[in-house]
């Protein structure tokens, strides 16, 4: 059946499921759940590429920048400015879906586990949950992070 295009342009999923889809130059992803076994899901991918000059000040709080120099310095690899614009991406596809309303990239404060290919996000703003935990990775020159919260 065909996904159309809801609020926001988000995807209009089938009944009884839950999804995210994601896309950037030379990739494509989707992922769908029974919305009986999962709540909601935030998938974002992006080239594993710095920030084009002035983006990151938009996308970030203060003390994201700090953490992200201190990553930057000692686990190089990873574009970490754009590591965490896709946790936020990742975080805004799970809200919406539960909030249905619009979620700022100030609105959440995103910390990186550096070592272990994890992120919290941490909600600035009321809603339907007050954070998510998610997974990310490195491969392939991309960087992908992902969000799935049990019903």
């Amino acid at each position: 059946m065909p996904i159309l295009r809801g609020e926001r342009g988000a995807p209009r999923w089938p009944s009884g499921s839950v999804g995210s889809m994601t896309h950037c130059a030379g990739y494509r992803a989707a992922a769908l759940a029974r919305s009986d076994e999962v709540r909601t899901i935030g998938l974002d991918a992006e080239p594993n590429e710095p920030l084009p000059g002035g983006v990151l000040d938009i996308v970030s709080l203060p003390a994201e920048r700090d953490r992200l120099a201190h990553m930057s310095a000692g686990y190089p690899g990873v574009a970490w400015d754009r590591l965490l614009f896709c946790a936020k991406e990742a975080v805004y596809k799970a809200w919406f879906p539960l909030a249905e309303c619009w979620l700022g990239f100030q609105d959440a404060e995103v910390t990186i586990g550096a070592r272990d290919g994890t992120f919290t996000a941490q909600l600035r703003v009321p809603g339907p949950v007050s954070g998510f935990a998610g997974r990310w990775s490195a491969n392939h020159g991309l960087i992908g992070a992902a969000i799935t919260i049990p019903a």
